[in-house]
């Protein structure tokens, strides 16, 4: 996924529920990532582990070129940013995870405990980088899952873009309008943070609009957030496309597409309009 941005490409991914025959479904699909979904799923941090393996398609892997599995493994984790949390995005990065996804972060202390519990704090080389890494040492099984040494790992595991040779990818949500507000001093006092996505469920509440994603609040919402990670040269994340907004959504400068699969049923429905059900 960071290769598709660094390309200034947009790249695509959406939210599974972590859950090993949900990453079967996933393990073949052309998405670029995949965020297991755990603030509104319960946290199962074994299921998260049987997951990250079913992820693996070793052919696919083999074929690619790069250790990296496609679609690339996130986790969205269940505390919110004024939790202030740390625990279990270091038992996801631990267990091979390439990114966190932060929900409802909205101040810039929020942000920065974002950055700095996915982060080491003291690697060769890193030391000039802030915020100053918070993250537990324990990377046998995420280097075991990323194909390297320990030593290789730690060479790895820093912060993109903070880290331009960086492959831990830190993504927060903005939720509310306190965020919005204070978006402009988090991504200026905040190096690290790989991308903005929007939370439109929760901000539409907020706003008392819920779920009216095309109403003119969240319209300018969105605007807001979108023109201020441009200022800021931040990738910008949409969580929402489909087919019918796919366009708009590029054209307005989003480069973080979140998709979901679309399950039909052809033949049920079908069969039920012939037997008059």
């Amino acid at each position: 996924m960071i290769g598709a941005l660094e390309s200034g490409k947009p790249a695509f991914a959406a939210f599974a529920p972590p859950e090993p025959s949900a990453a079967l479904d996933f393990a073949g699909s052309a998405y670029d990532g995949l965020v297991f979904e755990a603030e509104h799923k319960p946290w199962d941090a074994v299921n998260l582990r049987d997951s990250l393996q079913y992820l693996l398609d070793r052919r696919r892997i083999f074929e690619s070129g790069t250790l990296a599995p496609s679609p690339t493994p996130f986790v969205r984790v269940p505390v919110n940013g004024a939790e202030q949390g740390q625990w279990h995005a270091k038992q996801a990065l631990d267990l091979g995870a390439y990114g966190i996804v932060w929900p409802h972060v909205s101040r810039v202390e929020e942000a920065r405990n974002a950055v700095a519990a996915c982060r080491y704090p003291s690697l060769p080389g890193t030391e000039r980088f802030e915020p100053a890494g918070l993250r537990g040492d324990a990377p046998a099984a995420a280097a075991r899952y990323w194909g390297l040494s320990t030593q290789d790992y730690y060479a790895k595991a820093g912060v993109w873009p903070l880290d331009p040779d960086g492959e831990i990818l830190v993504v927060i949500q903005i939720e509310d309008q306190l965020g919005i507000e204070n978006l402009p001093a988090i991504l200026g006092e905040v190096p690290g943070i790989g991308l903005v996505l929007i939370g439109e469920g929760d901000l539409s509440q907020e706003l008392g609009v819920p779920r009216q994603l095309e109403h003119p609040l969240m319209v300018e919402a969105r605007q807001r957030i979108v023109a201020i990670c441009r200022e800021h040269d931040v990738v910008v994340g949409h969580p929402h496309v489909t087919a019918r907004n796919a366009e708009q959504v590029l054209d307005e400068g989003y480069r973080f597409l979140m998709t979901a699969p679309v399950r039909s049923y052809p033949g049920l429905d079908r069969a039920r309009e012939l037997a008059g059900r």
